[in-house]
């Protein structure tokens, strides 16, 4: 792996992305919209909205960066972009570390953006802080990245790569505690719900809310994050093929 190579794929994307209006829109718009609607749906409720709307910030990024990348990376296989890379000294692991480079700096805006709004725009308070929720917000658009790369090995076509985002993020939305609290579902599903990347984003942005200082839970949380992001990274450029 050559750091150099890495710099020179993620400035490729990032110049391609800078010139796909539609995708930047989607990507930072979108998530804003969608909390504002998400306000006015719990309207004259606002303690529940102050509850789950930090809980939605670990999932709302998550989910739009998981889509644009698989459809991205599936998209340079298609036009044969992979194949021509692959003819020059650079290394699978350049690929997918280039592009969850470039990945990683929308992930950061997106995430940034859509938490500042809901902080501040929207007047949601959380006992930890702006910048422990920047963080969390920040970690969960890049684990969606990090999905998003790892599963388009998988599709064959834009279609089956937004397909592939319900067996893959659904059952971890139903499972993370969003819905009910994770101790009072069946076993099985506490057990699944342990290893999915997804609750440990949830139970973050919780953490954030329940309690004004940095917690080891908290840590702790990020942490996992942060492993599942990498090994999602390198199982990536394991199984990631060339044109489809």
């Amino acid at each position: 792996m050559s750091l150099r190579r890495t710099f020179a794929t993620a400035l490729r994307v990032l110049m391609q992305l800078r010139h796909d209006p539609r995708t930047l829109a989607l990507v930072i718009v979108v998530p804003c919209l969608l909390m504002t609607l998400l306000r006015y749906v719990f309207d004259g409720e606002m303690m529940v909205f102050n509850a789950v709307a930090p809980m939605i910030l670990g999932i709302f990024p998550l989910l739009m960066m998981f889509l644009i990348t698989s459809i991205a990376t599936l998209r340079e296989r298609k036009t044969g972009t992979l194949d021509r890379l692959m003819t020059m000294p650079i290394s699978k692991l350049d690929f997918i570390f280039g592009y969850a480079l470039a990945f990683s700096a929308l992930a950061f805006v997106q995430a940034s953006i859509v938490s500042l709004v809901t902080l501040g725009f929207l007047g949601v308070t959380v006992m930890g802080g702006t910048v422990p929720v920047l963080i969390s917000a920040v970690l969960a658009a890049l684990l969606g990245t990090a999905l998003g790369l790892f599963v388009s090995a998988f599709a064959t076509s834009e279609f089956q790569a937004v397909e592939l985002v319900m067996p893959t993020l659904m059952p971890q939305i139903l499972l993370c505690g969003l819905f009910a609290p994770r101790e009072n579902m069946a076993k099985l599903l506490q057990w699944l719900s342990d290893v999915f990347p997804l609750t440990y984003s949830v139970d973050a942005m919780k953490q954030i809310t329940r309690y004004a200082s940095w917690t080891g839970q908290l840590t702790r949380d990020l942490l996992i994050v942060v492993g599942c992001v990498v090994l999602a990274l390198v199982l990536g450029s394991i199984t990631i093929r060339r044109q489809v």
